[in-house]
């Protein structure tokens, strides 16, 4: 497909995306009241354990309007989650056979899940983090917090924590894509595992090693597990190019060892 073909076609599957957050962002707009109350239970339950004045803060006349639209946006990436990961799969994999496109809606079922639970580790891990960062506050002051600041806050850790679930299904699909082989992906292992660490102890500010081990081990898991699926399709896709008379994905004939295999 030459390049102004990809970009026209990127530009539609944005566009269908962009389309699915608007009809999502309807649906949020009328489950914010229960939604903003859940976002701000945190920050009520730091303040009952210690009887200080924590509170949110709405400082100004359109503010509230400002924060119910950008709350609705964020539940409509979330309920919508489904439609765009379509989206993304079907722009990255347009040359793959009939047979595998039908991967999509395995793709779909295992990345949504995989999204929302994303976002569940970081709504379990937030309470401690509001709990750590307020303790700052000095005996006997006040801590009111920009309403904008704290929600904008949830919702970055929240998607941040999701997509980070999702780069495993990234993998996957950049292999089936034919971008990425398993033997990259296996090369670079040591660095996924330290930037699975790293990423958790960013974005769990607490004390405890618990919490960060509780993000980086599942992260971890989930590139292996990955790497396993690209090494499956990989060994198909050998065994089809060598019944065709074409090298295999490293380059070697089917009278060749295989590269991958290692020395025998």
């Amino acid at each position: 497909m030459p390049l102004r073909a990809h970009l026209v076609e990127l530009r539609r599957r944005v566009f269908l995306a962009a389309i699915g957050v608007v009809v999502g962002a309807v649906i949020g707009w009328f489950l914010y009241d229960p939604v903003f109350t859940a976002l701000q239970r945190p920050i009520e339950l730091v303040a009952a354990e210690r009887d200080d004045l924590i509170t949110l803060n709405f400082a100004g006349i359109a503010t509230s309007f400002d924060m119910q639209v950008k709350v609705s946006f964020f539940l409509g990436i979330i309920l919508s989650s489904p439609w765009w990961l379509y989206q993304f799969w079907a722009f990255v994999t347009p040359g793959l056979t009939r047979r595998e496109r039908g991967y999509a809606i395995g793709f779909v079922a295992v990345a949504v899940p995989l999204f929302l639970a994303g976002a569940f580790m970081a709504w379990w891990v937030l309470p401690n983090a509001v709990r750590l960062l307020t303790e700052f506050t000095p005996t006997g002051a006040t801590n009111i917090i920009d309403a904008q600041t704290y929600l904008g806050f949830v919702m970055r850790i929240m998607l941040a924590f999701g997509i980070a679930f999702l780069l495993p299904i990234i993998m996957v699909a950049l292999n089936f894509a034919g971008i990425g082989t398993a033997a990259t992906w296996r090369k670079g292992w040591r660095w996924a595992v330290l930037l699975s660490f790293v990423f958790a102890a960013i974005v769990t500010p607490t004390p405890d090693a618990i919490t960060m081990l509780a993000v980086a081990i599942p992260m971890s898991a989930l590139y292996f597990l990955a790497l396993g699926v690209c090494v499956l399709h990989d060994r198909r896709v050998d065994r089809r190019r060598v019944a065709a008379g074409l090298p295999r994905l490293d380059g070697t004939m089917a009278d060749e060892p295989d590269a991958a295999a290692g020395p025998a």
